[in-house]
């Protein structure tokens, strides 16, 4: 009887590693659509909204001010936004972009890819 209660126990642990490590920023192998309308909640330059479009792993950014960069996704979880010679991180779910400036973008408007069916 305790083998089995401890087999049960070590399988229990086993898989909340694995549901707890999965949802980790900057651990995700795909990489989400992050098109779309966002909203600086935080450390913003102006009260506009910024837009992303995205092409695969490239980017096109404009801030809440209107200023423009190319950008890409720079590894898992990771943006780099070339003109403003600044890095991002986004959440697991791409609807938080937080800028190494402390700038926070939270998606209000998605894109939907086309095909997807939504």
């Amino acid at each position: 009887m305790t083998v089995k209660l401890m087999a049960l126990v070590a399988l229990g642990a086993l898989a909340a590693a694995a549901n707890a490590s999965a949802q980790a920023v900057g651990t995700q192998f795909w990489i989400p659509n992050l098109s779309g309308v966002y909203r600086c909640v935080h450390n913003c330059a102006g009260r506009g909204l910024a837009h992303l479009t995205q092409s695969g792993g490239e980017l096109n950014l404009t801030n809440e001010i209107g200023q423009p960069s190319r950008a890409w996704i720079d590894g898992p979880g990771q943006i780099w936004a070339q003109a403003w010679n600044e890095g991002a991180v986004y959440s697991p779910d791409g609807f938080t972009i937080q800028f190494n400036s402390g700038s926070v973008w939270v998606l209000v408007d998605p894109t939907p890819v086309p095909g997807r069916g939504y």
